[in-house]
C-alpha cells in the first residue's frame, strides 16, 4: 500500500481588524499586512483576495507578497488558488505540467493545505508568479512581462481605447509599452513583420497546448507576454488553466468540439499566422506530434491518477468540498473520456488544416 504524500502546510495569520477590512470589500485590491507560516518558517507578507467571479465564494483565493525576508523558495510573491469550481481540483496543475512537457515555460505549482489563524481553509494550489524571479530561476534573459488580464488582450486593434488595453505591465517601464504597441499594430497592419517580433515556435506550441487542453478562456487572456531583452522577441507563457479538460470556468461540461483546432477566432495573431501556409504546416506538424506522443490516455493516465489519489484524503478533510467526494471520484473517467473524444476530433480536423 502506497503512502499518501503529505502536503506542505501554510498558515495565514491576520489581525482581526485587517481581516474585517478585506471582508468589507472583497473586490478591493489593496493588500493588508499578515504573517505566513510555511512549515516551521515565518514570513512577513502582504495579502489580498485574487480572482474575478471567485471572490464572491466562501472559499476565496489569495495573492501573497513576501516582505521580510523578501523571497520564499525563489519567489517574491505567490498565488493561492481555491480551484473551487473544478471538480478534480487539479486541472490547473495537470494542464500547466502538460504544456511544459511540450517545451513551453510554465509556472510551477503545488497543492498545499491552508489554514487562517489556525482554522482550516482546505486544499489550495500554490502557483508561481510570472515575474523577474520567474525569469531568473529559468536562466532567461531579463525582459518585460505583461499579464493579459481581459479579453481585450486579443492582439486586435478594434474597439480599444489604446493598444495596451487588456494588458497589465508586471515587469518593465512605460517605455517598453511602445514595443508592445508596435507589435500589436504590426500584427494587424504589417503581418510580414511578425517573424521579427514573435518567437513563432513558442507561440505555435503554446497554441497547440491550449487547443488540446481546450482552455477556451486562454486565447484572449489568461496568459503572460514576455519580451526577451536579448533577441527582442515576444513569447507567451500560459496562466490559469483550471477551466480545461472538458470543464467551463463554472465547472459545467464543455463539449469536446467547443473550441476549434486553431482556438478562438477573436485572437488576431493566430488568425494572421494561419493565413500563411508555412506557419499552418508547422502548426499542423506540432499538433500531429503532440497527438501521437503526449495528448493521449497512455501518456496522461498515470499523471491524472497520481494527482487524484494523492489529493483524495485532503478533499475529504476540506470543509468546503468534502461532501462532493463522489463527484471527485468520477473526474478521472470524465477526463479520460474527454481526452479520447478531443483527440479524435482534432485528428479529423487536421485533415482540413
Amino acid at each position: 500500500m502506497t503512502m499518501t504524500p503529505s502536503l506542505p502546510s501554510f498558515d495565514l495569520q491576520i489581525d482581526r481588524a485587517d481581516l474585517l477590512e478585506m471582508e468589507r470589500d472583497v473586490w478591493n485590491n489593496a493588500s493588508v499586512p499578515a504573517r505566513l507560516k510555511i512549515e516551521d518558517n515565518m514570513y512577513d507578507v502582504y495579502i489580498r483576495y485574487r480572482g474575478s467571479y471567485t471572490r464572491a465564494l466562501e472559499k476565496k483565493s489569495y495573492h501573497v507578497e513576501f516582505e521580510k525576508p523578501g523571497i520564499w523558495n525563489g519567489a517574491s510573491e505567490v498565488h493561492l488558488n481555491a480551484e473551487l469550481f473544478d471538480p478534480s481540483h487539479f486541472r490547473n496543475k495537470l494542464s500547466l505540467d502538460f504544456i511544459r512537457d511540450l517545451g513551453i515555460h510554465t509556472p510551477n505549482s503545488q497543492h498545499i493545505l491552508l489554514t487562517r489563524n489556525g482554522e482550516p481553509l482546505g486544499l489550495y494550489l500554490q502557483l508561481e508568479s510570472v515575474d523577474d524571479t520567474y525569469l531568473c530561476k529559468r536562466n532567461l534573459p531579463p525582459g518585460t512581462i505583461y499579464y493579459a488580464v481581459s479579453d481585450k488582450a486579443n492582439f486586435s486593434i478594434k474597439r480599444k481605447r489604446g493598444l495596451t488595453s487588456g494588458y497589465q505591465r508586471k515587469l518593465g517601464n512605460m517605455q517598453d509599452d511602445h514595443q508592445l504597441i508596435h507589435f500589436i499594430r504590426s500584427i494587424n497592419t504589417s503581418p510580414h513583420e511578425i517573424p521579427r517580433l514573435l518567437n513563432i515556435e513558442n507561440y505555435l506550441r503554446w497554441l497547440a497546448g491550449a487547443v488540446c487542453t481546450m482552455n477556451n478562456d486562454g486565447f484572449t487572456h489568461n496568459y503572460a507576454l514576455y519580451l526577451n531583452s536579448e533577441d527582442h522577441l515576444f513569447s507567451i507563457i500560459p496562466w490559469d488553466y483550471d477551466a480545461t479538460f472538458g470543464r467551463k470556468v463554472n465547472g459545467d461540461v464543455m463539449e469536446y468540439d467547443y473550441v476549434s483546432i486553431t482556438g478562438k477566432t477573436k485572437n488576431k495573431l493566430t488568425t494572421q499566422l494561419m493565413k500563411r501556409s508555412g506557419y499552418r504546416r508547422r502548426y499542423k506538424g506540432i499538433l500531429e506530434e503532440i497527438l501521437e506522443t503526449k495528448f493521449n490516455k497512455n501518456y496522461l493516465e498515470d499523471k491524472v491518477m497520481d494527482l487524484h489519489s494523492s489529493l483524495r484524503p485532503y478533499i475529504l478533510m476540506d470543509p468546503h468540498i468534502h461532501s462532493d467526494i463522489d463527484s471527485y471520484d468520477r473526474e478521472p473517467s470524465f477526463i479520460f473520456q474527454f481526452i479520447e473524444d478531443r483527440k479524435a476530433f482534432l485528428r479529423r480536423e487536421l485533415k482540413k488544416l
